[in-house]
């Protein structure tokens, strides 16, 4: 990005949820809750400002466009998260997330703040034509706007417009390829808006990714040691580049200090005037810190400080990286110094032992802040006047991988499924729907359900089918109902009566004889 300042020493987490987490709130992961991409863990803690609250306060408006991957439900929306504008997706991504099961990337689905609509082409094209009509009619009004444009490319599915793929057949993954191409080419075309509509020089635009390298780390990956999920730095450390012609940023540079996600909050706070969130003294060792005296060149350096890297599903004590300067201490065992060793190639822990034992106790202190809130799970709201019908999926299972398709059509969980955690609204009747597949694609309980667009699906899906589906049973608060199930129907009816308040929420299918079979993968929950 011309004219920029580049930071090259730039981490976030090794996955994406817990990226987007720490964007929005300049918190670490493992603190802010939001530490991995299913599971359960998906959201962010109550009464932890975002990025966009905060610019909201202020006096800009705040909108999203693409995915947002923080919770699909209220109060975890985008739209209850600050953002007064939101365009975006549900899930990890389109056709292979849970909640969107063969949406399309290309004609398919999205939520215009919480509403439910179709748009026109490829996704990647309509993030961007969204958020430029949307900043168009900022301009038009004289208002600061805080724009968050997170694409969904380049992720899987590989699903991309010919003349983006064509260049790269034979090359490589060319699906993969020519998603980069693509959003390449949005992002040029929004340089292009900007500079045509007079706000190039006075809007601050940064470019990241939300983690290390995926398809295409076999065919390079600037020298860095994995990929994706892992704790070497091919896993979390990416691009990072900062405009601002109007910032007094200085030349364009490279900077080396080691800086983190966390910093992007505090940083835009900083530059933009606006109040930053008041953290308790329990919270500052996980808080980002400000960078805008080093882009700006008022400082060579930051103090020097220990970051750490983490997220996980089940998060356990030191499967982490320590970054303190050039040393990465990995799964507390493993030090590299990338500064000589930029692969991670020469494990050094026995040569210097003493580095090792700091960055251990820097870890452990830090590890003693989270360890407490590892099993507080953040509950879904039920029964909520903002969102009256909840559409739940297995992806926000309790510690279950179930956050695509594949794994509901092999059936994850067991005979009985896994846990929501849910917060009750108000006391009063409720009714469940039980289905087997989600309720867009219309298919029976007992089906095979086939995957839209995929050739020989049949033969090749690993399906699941359990065509003598009697019964659907949900728990919840103590108490247990089920209802007849007929398997050519699409799902099953429960209602139950219910407290207010947080607890579980169980629901799968038996057969006649009272045999489990499996796990009621979406449930539709409205209060009567």
């Amino acid at each position: 990005m011309a004219w920029s300042v580049r930071l090259t020493d730039f981490h976030v987490a090794p996955m994406c949820t817990p990226t987007r987490g720490q964007l929005m709130t300049g918190l670490a992961a493992m603190r802010n809750g939001a530490t991995s991409v299913t599971a359960g863990r998906t959201f962010l803690r109550p009464g932890i400002p975002t990025i966009a609250e905060l610019f909201g306060r202020a006096g800009y408006k705040t909108g999203l466009f693409g995915k947002w991957h923080l919770g699909d439900h209220y109060p975890h929306r985008p739209i209850d998260k600050g953002f007064q504008e939101s365009v975006y997706h549900l899930g990890w991504g389109q056709r292979d997330s849970t909640p969107e099961f063969d949406m399309p990337l290309i004609d398919g689905r999205y939520f215009h703040n919480g509403v439910e609509k179709r748009y026109r082409g490829h996704c990647t094209d309509f993030w961007f034509e969204s958020a430029t009509a949307w900043i168009k009619e900022r301009k038009a009004r004289g208002e600061p706007f805080l724009c968050y444009v997170p694409t969904n490319a380049p992720h899987a599915p590989f699903v991309e417009l010919d003349e983006y793929v064509r260049p790269y057949q034979g090359r490589g993954p060319a699906g993969f390829f020519g998603m980069i191409a693509h959003l390449d080419k949005r992002f040029g075309d929004l340089d292009r808006f900007l500079a045509a509509e007079g706000l190039r020089d006075n809007t601050i635009v940064i470019f990241m990714t939300d983690n290390g390298g995926t398809a295409g780390v076999a065919t390079f990956n600037a020298g860095l040691r994995a990929g994706k999920t892992t704790y070497y730095d091919g896993g979390h450390r990416v691009p990072c580049w900062v405009r601002w012609p109007a910032g007094n940023l200085g030349e364009p540079r490279d900077v080396s200090t080691p800086t983190q996600n966390t910093d992007i909050l505090p940083t835009l706070c900083d530059f933009c005037g606006v109040p930053v969130p008041v953290r308790a003294q329990s919270d500052l060792r996980y808080s980002g810190v400000s960078l805008a005296g080093l882009l700006r060149g008022s400082v060579r350096e930051l103090p020097e400080r220990t970051m750490v890297v983490q997220y996980g599903q089940t998060p356990k004590q030191h499967e982490a990286c320590v970054i303190r300067g050039r040393w990465r201490l990995v799964k507390g065992a493993e030090l590299y110094n990338t500064d000589a060793d930029r692969a991670q190639a020469t494990d050094l822990a026995a040569k210097h032992p003493d580095v090792v034992q700091r960055l251990r106790a820097d870890y452990e202190d830090w590890w003693k802040g989270v360890e407490p809130t590892i099993t507080d799970f953040v509950p879904i709201s039920l029964g909520a006047k903002p969102q009256p019908v909840v559409e739940m999926n297995c992806g926000d299972w309790e510690n279950i991988y179930a956050d695509n398709t594949g794994y509901v059509r092999q059936a994850v969980g067991g005979p009985t499924g896994g846990t929501w955690h849910v917060k009750v609204e108000e006391a009063g009747e409720y009714e469940f729907v039980l289905r087997r597949w989600p309720a867009q694609t219309k298919a029976a309980l007992r089906d095979d359900y086939e995957p839209v667009g995929a050739v020989g699906a049949k033969a090749k899906a690993k399906t699941a089918t359990f065509p003598t589906i009697a019964r659907g049973t949900v728990e919840i608060a103590g108490a247990k109902q089920g209802g007849p199930a007929d398997p050519k129907a699409t799902g099953v009816s429960v209602r139950m009566t219910l407290p207010a308040g947080r607890t579980r929420l169980k629901a799968w299918f038996s057969d006649a004889a009272g045999t489990d079979l499996c796990g009621a993968f979406f449930v539709t929950v409205r209060k009567l």
